[in-house]
């Protein structure tokens, strides 16, 4: 684990709060009402209101809120990194042609078309 984990301004109620306000600020940007984000939503108002306040809801509940709210770009953040190891990325790069290779201008001659 990393030192953000042991962060008491990430723990658990705190990170629930952040993503509440996050809610609620593209809910009111968009003018919409929280009937409107539910209904679009197909979950309850109470359910966004505990999602908006920081309180547990469903993983897919929260899926749905920000699918409807366009903001689903939040989770680019949780797609695997492909890491490349150096000694991978040696043999890669020892593939790679470094130099044209020499031609006997004697015996190639090139057709240029005149």
């Amino acid at each position: 684990m990393n030192d953000i984990s042991y962060n008491t301004d990430y723990s658990d109620a705190a990170i629930l709060q952040q993503i509440g306000e996050f809610i609620k600020a593209r809910r009111i940007e968009q003018n919409l009402s929280q009937d409107d984000v539910a209904g679009r939503a197909a979950i309850s108002r109470s359910t966004l209101s505990l999602a908006e306040r920081g309180e547990n809801i469903a993983l897919l509940n929260l899926l749905k809120i920000l699918r409807v709210l366009d903001a689903l770009y939040v989770l680019e953040q949780f797609k695997p990194q492909s890491v490349v190891s150096p000694l991978q990325l040696a043999k890669e790069e020892a593939k790679q042609r470094k130099r044209a290779s020499k031609i006997d201008r004697n015996t190639h001659k090139a057709d240029i078309g005149w």
